[in-house]
């Protein structure tokens, strides 16, 4: 496959995931749970059973912006996910409240991905720079310097994997347990937890694709 197909494959598969998660959370977003539960109730609910009664569930703008705040240890659901009463709401309110009880329980992959983070940010920022500077210095050390650097953000996604996948394991068990959602609900949040997590999938092999383009192009225009 050419450098452009790699391209193209690198830009298309997250599109295509983003598009599988966005239709299924409209679909679910206009199917209540049986019990009208809000996702902050649910969320409520979830925290208490394993002990983070102290712990706040905040609404937060934007659609999709849901999310684990780890340094102020802060459930954040956006206003459809706080209020609503779908199935898309409990699913994505269960899932954030799974990386809540992964940082209590030390989780080892979330402890890991925090760790990086610094790393990474700092070098992602800086890989196509140095990649440029490289290519028309014509230095090769350089060159996979700015590679390894793009690598690093990729690192972080196979790292984010596992966390969440476990997020949403623990989300299912808890949604199984006894918080009053409804077995017939279960089906449609397993959908929407899996449609999520293909996202992190696909942003996983668009990087993997993106890195060997570039190593392409630099051993293509080295011949």
């Amino acid at each position: 496959m050419d450098n452009l197909g790699l391209y193209f494959l690198a830009l298309i598969i997250p599109l295509i995931a983003q598009l599988y998660v966005s239709s299924s959370y409209k679909k679910y977003k206009n199917i209540d749970n049986s019990n009208k539960l809000t996702g902050f109730e649910v969320a409520k609910k979830i925290l208490e059973k394993n002990g983070l009664n102290d712990m706040y569930i905040v609404e937060t703008k934007g659609n999709l912006t849901d999310h684990y705040d780890p340094k102020r240890k802060i459930v954040r659901l956006s206003s459809d996910v706080f209020h609503g009463t779908s199935i898309a709401s409990i699913a994505v309110a269960a899932h954030e409240c799974g990386h809540a009880i992964q940082d209590k329980v030390g989780y080892s992959f979330m402890k890991i991905r925090s760790f990086i983070y610094p790393i990474v940010s700092f070098g992602t920022k800086f890989a196509y720079i140095v990649l440029m500077i490289g290519l028309i210095a014509n230095m090769l050390n350089l060159i996979w310097l700015g590679i390894l650097l793009v690598g690093l953000g990729l690192l972080f996604q196979l790292v984010t994997l596992p966390v969440e996948f476990d997020a949403s394991k623990r989300a299912l068990k808890e949604l199984e347990g006894n918080i009053g959602v409804a077995t017939s609900d279960l089906n449609g949040t397993k959908s929407m937890l899996n449609a999520a997590a293909m996202t992190y999938v696909a942003g996983v092999l668009s990087s993997a694709l993106e890195i060997l383009r570039l190593i392409l192009i630099f051993t293509n225009n080295r011949d």
